[in-house]
């Protein structure tokens, strides 16, 4: 039967997940802890390794089945590839007598195992490949890691597929007709099942919203002195950290100074009791392929800039290369969301449950405002903060707002402790 490949440890509270993507198909090869699946859980995407090394023997789930942890998914066997690749060999020859020239195009298609394992291809996406005829070396994939999807491949077919007509008349010296035009009037729809994190994603902004009683308060800053800063240290901080000056640091500075004049922002409501924090956990929005994930600094109140920026920068490849752990977005006491990466000018950003409240950042622009009774530009951003108001009072946050604005605009009160 083989060796069993079981669904390892999930998380703390974590008991089950969705299997997201086969990553071998039956009689490939595969090494000590070579991913063979992927699995999406409420928070993170995880990979199983193969506990063995040889040949991925069956695939006993399929993909989109939920799993349990512990349960049996796979079998590694050591000669199921060695067969099938035997009988593959046996019955080629005979192919290719009966029909050599038809048997040209499929042999185009066809992958062997080692191509199909350089280039990481699940076996929905081999499939597909096949039955399309395209080139998969020639795509760029959309999926984790730079892997080609099922749709990448779709999408490859469908561009080449209105070429072939023509090439057909070219080859023959015949007129091909015009095709006619899709008509405007054609409308489609798809559905695509949600997948575990994007439900959870869901579940928990609808919660906050039931649940708590939300406010959102703004107020802008201007930009130019952390921005003068940035400018005179960024190679010298980057020389001797390693690692850019960013404008994260300087807001996660202000928010710690801010929360101590303020402490409701940073607690929580448990029953009929309010818990205030010491500490400064702090939840940095960071998109990732399958959505919106908040893996948290944590007593970010004593650190530096070059350790939050550190922390800043590891979490960003973590959810880049989908390798975030429950554990890295376990807790938080507050949040900030950074909408301006994407060049969001307003929002009111939702809070993450139990935080009381959450930090929306958004994008930088020079806008006219009046300094000492003259009209100039300078460098804006709107900031907003949404929070429970069953906590925190309109007064509290508009306080907290203030206080992070004073910090940026002259960041000398970040190092003074003003």
């Amino acid at each position: 039967m083989g060796i069993e490949v079981k669904v390892p440890a999930l998380g703390e509270s974590i008991t089950e997940a969705t299997l997201g993507q086969w990553l071998k198909k039956p009689g490939d090869a595969v090494a000590v802890d070579e991913p063979v699946a992927s699995l999406e859980t409420d928070k993170v995407s995880i990979e199983v390794p193969s506990p063995v090394a040889g040949r991925f023997g069956e695939a006993l789930v399929a993909e989109g089945d939920t799993v349990n942890v512990g349960a049996v998914i796979a079998t590694i066997g050591e000669d199921a590839g060695a067969r099938a690749q035997a009988g593959g060999q046996a019955a080629a020859p005979a192919a290719e007598s009966a029909a050599p020239a038809a048997a040209a195009p499929q042999q185009q298609r066809d992958l062997t195992d080692d191509q199909a394992a350089a280039l990481r291809l699940s076996p929905a996406v081999r499939r597909a490949v096949q039955e399309s005829g395209v080139d998969p070396a020639a795509l760029t994939g959309s999926g984790k890691d730079g892997r080609l999807t099922k749709e990448d491949v779709l999408a490859a077919a469908t561009a080449k597929a209105p070429s072939a007509p023509a090439e057909a008349g070219a080859q023959t010296g015949q007129a091909t007709p015009a095709q006619p035009s899709a008509s405007s009037a054609e409308r489609k729809e798809e559905r695509v099942k949600m997948t575990r994190l994007r439900q959870t994603i869901a579940t928990r902004l609808k919660e906050a919203q039931n649940t708590a009683a939300l406010l959102t308060t703004f107020n802008d800053v201007d930009m130019t002195e952390v921005i003068a800063a940035r400018t005179r240290y960024k190679d010298l901080f980057e020389k001797k950290h390693g690692i850019r000056l960013g404008f994260m640091g300087f807001f996660v500075k202000a928010v710690a100074l801010a929360a101590r004049d303020v402490p409701a922002v940073n607690a929580r409501i448990e029953g009929d009791e309010i818990v205030y924090h010491d500490y400064l956990d702090v939840s940095v929005a960071v998109s990732a392929p399958k959505g919106l994930v908040v893996p948290v600094i944590r007593s970010a109140d004593r650190m530096s800039f070059a350790e939050i920026e550190q922390a800043i920068a590891g979490y960003g490849k973590k959810a880049k290369d989908g390798a975030l752990t429950a554990e890295d977005m376990k807790g938080g006491t507050f949040t900030i969301s950074n909408g301006g990466v994407f060049g969001s000018l307003l929002s009111t950003p939702i809070i993450n449950p139990p935080q009381s409240a959450v930090l929306g950042m958004h994008r930088i622009e020079e806008r006219p405002v009046v300094r000492d009774g003259q009209i100039v530009a300078r460098p804006m951003m709107y900031l907003a903060l949404s929070y429970d108001h069953r906590l925190v009072d309109g007064r509290e946050a508009v306080t907290f707002l203030v206080r992070i604005k004073e910090a940026i605009e002259d960041p000398t009160r970040l190092l003074i402790d003003l």
